[in-house]
């Protein structure tokens, strides 16, 4: 086969690629090793960037979330079970979108078949001649050889998928940091315990209340790395949570049975640079951040809108700028977003080398950050989302 782009990974990096490219007159060809039924029912983030809802209005896959999300102007901070609340669209004039990841692959998802995209269920997908003017993709599918032959590829396949495994160790640098602790996670079937997102710093550990809708509740609690989930049923994460999160939200809690319960490790991850040759790499195959504020999907959407640009700027009047500048661009917002993860988790977690005088230093700072609008406005600034 033939195409201008192949994109390797068909999760929502690669679906709103395609899409952005295809209402830009560029042909692609999405391959994902899973099926359709599984990359819909990942379990993901659920808060988006006006950047990223912007991005998919663009993409014309906004008009569910437009009527079904829940725009969110604040943020609310909690200390020992006291809580303070940044009002972000009063210092930002932006918002943000409550809309979960798996709705938002159904949409593009929905978009994309159109054009009888992704070709799912694809296997030992290899990449080819990427220093070269023609590069080409090959993988199997039902038991039969496939090639493609393009001028770009994209690796929008995650943190393990084969893209960045493509670049040689010399070809890179990666940067990471791996947290102490892990996340876990309960989805519900209830209404949430408060309108808005509250992050809760505890002598116990973080906790945080979010949502995924009216009707259904996605909470979280910081845990040791060894734990398992059989160690923890449903009411002992209710009870943690009303602890953690203090007594006005444990008031407003609605206890439920859980629909899906795991535990997610946190880690900073960067590779430097973005590209090589005719490879470009985009969202977790590039970079991974904490899940503390809310980043990962939104810097995928931001790097799908600079390499959008720049491969419709290539097809349209030949220009190569754009495709040069990809990975300086995109890791320029990357870093921010990094940086802003990373201070927010050290905020709100305990770390098992956190004596008396470093938890001093959170409860202080999320004090300063009480009675400061400065201090807010910074927080805002990075929760709502830097601009493109």
């Amino acid at each position: 086969m033939r195409t201008q782009v192949a994109i390797i990974g068909g999760g929502p990096a690669g679906l709103l690629l395609s899409q952005l490219l295809h209402l830009s007159g560029v042909d692609s060809i999405v391959l994902e090793r899973q099926t359709r039924d599984y990359v819909e029912a990942r379990i993901r983030a659920g808060m988006l960037e006006q950047v990223t809802v912007d991005l998919l209005d663009q993409a014309g896959a906004g008009a569910r979330m437009r009527r079904e999300g829940l725009p969110h102007g604040g943020v609310n901070l909690a200390s020992e079970g006291e809580s303070f609340r940044i009002d972000v669209e009063g210092l930002t004039g932006k918002q943000m979108m409550v809309y979960g990841q798996t709705e938002l692959t159904k949409d593009l998802n929905d978009l994309v078949a159109t054009r009888d995209q992704p070709l799912f269920e694809v296997a030992d997908v290899a990449l080819h001649d990427l220093e070269g003017a023609v590069p080409y993709v090959t993988y199997r599918k039902d038991g039969a050889a496939h090639r493609i032959d393009c001028d770009f590829i994209a690796g929008c396949d995650g943190y393990h998928g084969v893209s960045r495994q493509s670049v040689p160790v010399a070809g890179g640098q990666a940067f990471e940091r791996v947290y102490p602790f892990g996340w876990l996670g309960i989805l519900a079937d209830v209404p949430p315990c408060d309108h808005e997102l509250i992050y809760a710093n505890h002598e116990r550990g973080f906790a945080l209340a979010s949502m995924r809708s009216n009707v259904r509740s996605r909470y979280y609690v910081q845990v040791s790395l060894d734990e398992k989930l059989e160690d923890w049923p449903d009411e002992r994460i209710w009870d943690e949570l009303a602890i953690r999160l203090g007594d006005k939200a444990a008031a407003g809690m609605t206890r439920g049975p859980s629909i899906e319960k795991s535990i997610a490790p946190l880690r900073s991850f960067v590779f430097e640079p973005m590209r090589r040759g005719r490879l470009f790499l985009a969202g977790d195959a590039a970079h991974i951040v904490p899940p503390t504020g809310a980043k990962g999907l939104n810097l995928a959407a931001s790097d799908v809108h600079y390499l959008h640009e720049a491969i419709t700027a290539w097809y349209g009047n030949g220009a190569q700028a754009g495709l040069d500048d990809y990975s300086a661009k995109a890791l320029a917002r990357v870093w921010k977003a990094e940086r802003f993860s990373w201070w927010f988790t050290s905020l709100m977690h305990r770390f098992p080398d956190t004596d008396a005088f470093a938890r001093k230093m959170q409860v202080a700072e999320l004090d300063y950050l009480r009675g400061s609008k400065a201090a807010q406005t910074v927080m805002a600034e990075n929760y709502v989302g830097l601009p493109f």
